[in-house]
């Protein structure tokens, strides 16, 4: 079972200049949070199976070595990584192929599980691109999943109702964080995940793939509220806020 996770810049440490210009120089790098709840579900999942989970990660730098050990300290048994000078900046299109192609790498895998979306990004492209390179059934959103034999039954949480699915493996899913809640690694895991094996695969050797966007700017936004209060119940509130809207232009 392999389970994909993402490194992406901790939002807490993103300064925005006065001019607007965002400054990422001093920000520490993470484990996606949503990517978070697929590492602890796939590594439960994997352990009730009888089976190895295996993290699965695509970037460049030093620091992705060193995710992949907090990757495995949550319970991973093994992290493999997809080592690219180019990683940054990448589009879905790209993550998806190298993470495809290390997949074609790696023996009997019945499920690539990925958290929901990105905590930089949430493009949600990523699982359903690597289910059409390889071919295999995906499905979305999964709040619950249950195991028989080759087919998965899983439970899809959508904004308006619950949807259950069956689909034979091998499948790429995509879960919710309610899936499985991410608890803080021990001392004991994070010393133990040291000794545990991550493999760099070099992308160059893997597909050779261009990305087809480009950044153009980043730059931060302020939002000047108005301040203005309604009262005197909803009539009022309602006519208080029709009279704002015209002031401003808007109705």
């Amino acid at each position: 079972m392999i389970v994909c996770y993402k490194r992406v810049i901790d939002e807490s440490d993103i300064q925005v200049n006065a001019d607007m210009t965002i400054d990422i120089s001093k920000a520490n790098q993470k484990i996606g949070a949503y990517d978070l709840n697929a590492i602890q579900y796939g590594s439960e999942t994997a352990r009730i199976l009888g089976g190895k989970s295996i993290g699965l990660t695509f970037g460049a730098g030093k620091e992705i070595k060193a995710t992949s050990k907090d990757a495995m300290s949550r319970g991973l048994d093994e992290t493999i990584y997809v080592n690219a000078d180019t990683a940054k900046g990448t589009d879905g299109l790209v993550t998806a192929e190298m993470l495809a192609a290390a997949v074609l790498q790696t023996k009997d895998i019945v499920m690539i599980i990925c958290g929901e979306g990105a905590n930089d990004t949430y493009a949600r492209q990523v699982p359903s691109r690597i289910g059409a390179i390889l071919d295999w059934p995906v499905v979305t959103a999964v709040a619950a999943m249950e195991l028989d034999g080759g087919v998965a039954v899983m439970t899809r949480k959508l904004e308006n109702t619950v949807e259950k699915v069956r689909v034979s493996l091998p499948a790429v899913i995509s879960v919710l964080p309610e899936i499985a809640p991410a608890p803080v690694p021990g001392l004991r895991a994070i010393m133990a995940a040291g000794k545990k094996p991550v493999t760099e695969l070099d992308a160059g050797q893997l597909v050779s793939v261009e990305s087809g966007v480009a950044e153009l700017s980043a730059k931060g936004y302020k939002m000047d509220r108005k301040n203005i209060l309604l009262d005197g119940g909803v009539k009022n509130q309602v006519k208080g806020l029709v009279a704002a809207l015209k002031k401003e232009g808007v109705l």
